[in-house]
């Protein structure tokens, strides 16, 4: 999910392993859970952050390859995921609460500065289509 201001700020996380990840937010389903209701978990334990009607379900998806230090978190035989892609727009800036366990630091960046740091191509791609499709 990709959280921005009306303004046009990107919110990008660092997470604390791999060292120098930066994305925004991320997560898997739980069990029975659909792909919004993680969103908005995962927005929430994230970054303390409700969505409330902002969330916007972009009705896209993504398949990529799991990277390595991911791998032991999936079935032996899991070697890709799908993304679902979100948004959540917000009038300004929020304060961020990060899980520390999860994101070291965060970050508001401009568009083109948030798709130069995003670490997965799917993530630089989502945010390309929601700035140009505003």
């Amino acid at each position: 999910m990709v959280v921005y201001t009306e303004a046009g700020e990107v919110l990008l996380l660092r997470r604390t392993q791999p060292a120098d990840f930066w994305q925004s937010v991320t997560g898997s389903l739980r069990w029975g859970e659909s792909p919004v209701q993680a969103a908005r978990r995962e927005l929430y334990e994230e970054t303390g952050l409700m969505a409330g009607n902002q969330l916007l379900d972009l009705r896209h998806s993504a398949t990529f390859p799991i990277i390595p230090p991911w791998r032991s978190r999936y079935a032996a035989n899991a070697f890709y995921n799908r993304e679902h892609w979100f948004s959540c727009q917000l009038p300004g800036r929020r304060i961020i609460r990060t899980n520390r366990h999860e994101h070291a630091v965060y970050r508001w960046l401009k568009p083109q500065q948030a798709v130069n740091a995003a670490s997965s191509w799917t993530n630089r791609a989502v945010i390309r289509w929601i700035f140009s499709h505003c």
